[in-house]
C-alpha cells in the first residue's frame, strides 16, 4: 500500500470511529436533515441527558465532523464532513 492510499484510509477510518456509536449515528442524521440544531433540540429527539448529548458533539467537533456556529446564546450545529453525510446517506435511508 503506497503513502498516498494509508493517508486515505487512516482519514476513513477515523471518521467510521467516530460515527461508531448510535446516538453520534443519530445525531449526525439530524443534523443532515435539518441543519443548524441546537444541543436542546437534539437532546429532545434523542431523549438523552444534555451532557451525554454535549460529550458526543465534542467527539464529532474533535473529529471534524461537525460544527457549531454561536447563534446569540446558543450554538448551532451543522455536519461538514463529506465523506461523513455520505457514509449515513449510504446507511440509513
Amino acid at each position: 500500500m503506497d503513502l498516498y492510499k494509508k493517508d486515505i484510509f487512516d482519514k476513513k477510518s477515523e471518521i467510521l470511529k467516530s460515527l461508531a456509536h448510535p446516538i453520534r449515528l443519530c445525531i449526525v442524521h439530524g443534523l443532515i436533515e435539518q441543519e443548524g440544531r441546537n444541543v436542546s433540540t437534539i437532546q429532545s429527539c434523542l431523549n438523552a441527558p444534555q451532557s451525554t448529548i454535549s460529550q458526543h458533539l465534542a467527539k464529532l467537533k474533535a473529529a471534524g465532523i461537525i460544527e457549531g456556529k454561536r447563534n446569540g446564546t446558543e450554538i448551532n450545529y451543522y455536519v461538514i464532513d463529506e465523506d461523513a453525510k455520505q457514509i449515513i446517506s449510504s446507511i440509513i435511508k
